[in-house]
């Protein structure tokens, strides 16, 4: 008997079960989106939206939903897209069968978002459409048209990237400064596009500073700024220690500006970190007006290195992590004492006077005195001003003067590119001539012992001579507050203790040693 093939009709379609013969119509939506906010971009914006309403309800057999819209949000990541997302999901739970837009270029340029987003689509019965391109998605060669477009839509979203970057750090070679002033405290955006000071902002900027010189922790000016009513720069009530670190720490707020402090290193996840020497960085001084004077901001940088070098020492006080032991050399704490009686009174001593082990013999010593002991010593210094300062010019000199260092970190640099050198031919000759594995181990453990010592060698010298510069900064921020200084004091002055004094030693005899920052020492002796 010969073999019978009967046809049996399609009846249903393959991608959304939907009977054939049906005249149900497709539920059909659009999708428009521009990446900036420019006005050129708004008008092409408005017509994408115009056009695919009224294209969608041309078509008689097609249902509109609606265009969803992204303005002003790249394409090079769909996970910020809340016009896109949206689309998604009511596609995804059978609201949209049908998504047209202008061109692959629109829908994404991350050639992967662009066909997961779409298989996940075609999974769940929706096509989309690409005018542009006139590419079906249910068509057989959609995703391999979608692949190559995507992937020229990306490597056109790279070169754009690249083209706006190269801009960016032109205008930063150039001197240029752009910052967000939206939420920087302190300057305004000028008509010529620079910084100009934001004269009421500006007077919290300088409490923030005088409050940190005054031994007031980062934490704690932000508890007094909120208890102020003061708002943060973004206009929120709460402040956060790192916010006022930030601005403790800005030379904008000198008058200079240190740009491309961080940059992307992925331009489809716009993924940024800390410039830490990848890219080259501008250094503007005298850009703008100050907001807080130069050596004042210099003396603020030196007393964060101070507390992040002392640590948990530091107490927040004025006097915090500036008392230390004759003895043993560790910081003085605060104690009180009748703490609930009329005789109360705050008190110093070393943390370790009743701890294990030997007891230090410094004697207590409370917050009176050592106001008094500073005026005495302050006193003194200024007698011997003249003096005092020939000697302090004399050691800044001799600090900046580091000729003999710089030779020496040159022969090192010399014996580094020396020994790499040498380990480039041992390769080489190891590569040409067999030599012998014994051999080649013993010269290039050699080698490496020899790096090894040079490279020490030259953190060493590169650490001594930035300590000299540093300590050489402090003897001359020393010497401009010592000029602003009266002749004596006849009470105690804070603003003279925070700038001036580095530390204060108690020694088990009465002795009181004030270290000023211009590394002179006075010694006066309780009463």
């Amino acid at each position: 008997m010969a073999k019978s093939v009967t046809k049996i009709p399609q009846t249903r379609n393959i991608f959304t079960a939907a009977p054939i013969t049906g005249i149900a119509k497709r539920k059909v939506a659009g999708y428009a989106r521009v990446s900036t906010d420019s006005d050129e971009q708004f008008t092409s914006y408005e017509a994408q939206v115009d056009y695919y309403t009224r294209y969608i309800q041309s078509h008689p057999e097609w249902e509109f939903v609606k265009v969803y819209t992204d303005e002003g949000i790249s394409g090079t990541d769909t996970r910020h897209r809340e016009g896109f997302n949206e689309m998604i999901e009511d596609a995804l739970a059978g609201k949209i069968d049908l998504i047209v837009t202008k061109s692959v270029s629109r829908f994404a340029r991350n050639t992967v978002d662009s066909l997961v987003t779409i298989r996940k689509l075609k999974e769940h019965g929706c096509e989309c459409y690409f005018e542009k391109e006139n590419i079906f998605t249910f068509d057989g060669k959609g995703e391999l048209l979608i692949t190559i477009m995507s992937s020229l839509a990306q490597e056109e979203s790279r070169s754009i990237s690249e083209n706006v970057t190269w801009g960016h750090r032109k205008r930063m070679a150039d001197g240029k400064v752009s910052i967000a002033y939206s939420t920087f405290l302190g300057y305004d955006k000028g008509p010529d596009g620079n910084l100009v000071v934001n004269r009421e902002q500006a007077k919290i900027v300088r409490l923030i500073y005088r409050s940190f010189m005054e031994g007031m922790a980062p934490i704690g000016i932000c508890r007094m700024l909120e208890e102020r009513g003061i708002p943060s720069p973004g206009g929120k009530k709460k402040w956060y220690e790192g916010t006022v670190i930030s601005i403790l720490t800005n030379e904008k707020y000198r008058g200079d500006a240190l740009l491309q402090k961080t940059f992307t290193v992925d331009f489809l996840t716009k993924k940024t970190k800390v410039n830490e020497g990848e890219v080259p960085q501008y250094y503007v001084e005298a850009n703008h007006e100050a907001i807080i004077p130069p050596e004042e901001f210099e003396m603020v940088q030196a007393e964060i290195a101070r507390r992040k070098k002392i640590g948990r020492a530091y107490s927040g006080t004025i006097f915090g992590s500036k008392i230390v032991c004759g003895d043993c050399g560790g910081y003085y704490g605060q104690k009180v004492w009748h703490s609930n009686d009329a005789y109360r009174r705050t008190v110093w001593r070393c943390n370790r006077k009743y701890g294990q082990g030997e007891r230090c013999c410094t004697p207590t010593i409370t917050e009176e005195d050592i106001k008094k002991l500073f005026v005495q010593a302050f006193n003194k210094l200024m007698s011997e001003r003249t003096s005092a300062i020939t000697d302090c010019e004399g050691l800044a000199t001799e600090l900046e003067n580091t000729s003999g260092l710089d030779q020496e970190i040159e022969e090192t640099q010399k014996e580094i590119d020396t020994v790499v050198e040498q380990n480039r031919r041992l390769i080489r000759e190891q590569a040409v001539t067999g030599m012998l594995t014994e051999e080649f181990d013993a010269r290039a453990a050699m080698l490496n012992e020899r790096y090894k010592k040079a490279d020490e060698k030259l953190a060493r010298l590169k650490a001594e001579r930035e300590d000299h510069l540093t300590r050489g900064k402090g003897i001359r921020r020393f010497l401009s507050a010592l000029d602003a200084q009266p002749q004596s004091l006849e009470d105690w002055d804070e603003q003279a203790w925070n700038l001036l004094v580095s530390r204060v030693i108690i020694q088990r005899n009465g002795c009181v040693e004030f270290v000023f920052r211009g590394e002179i020492t006075i010694t006066v002796r309780a009463a």
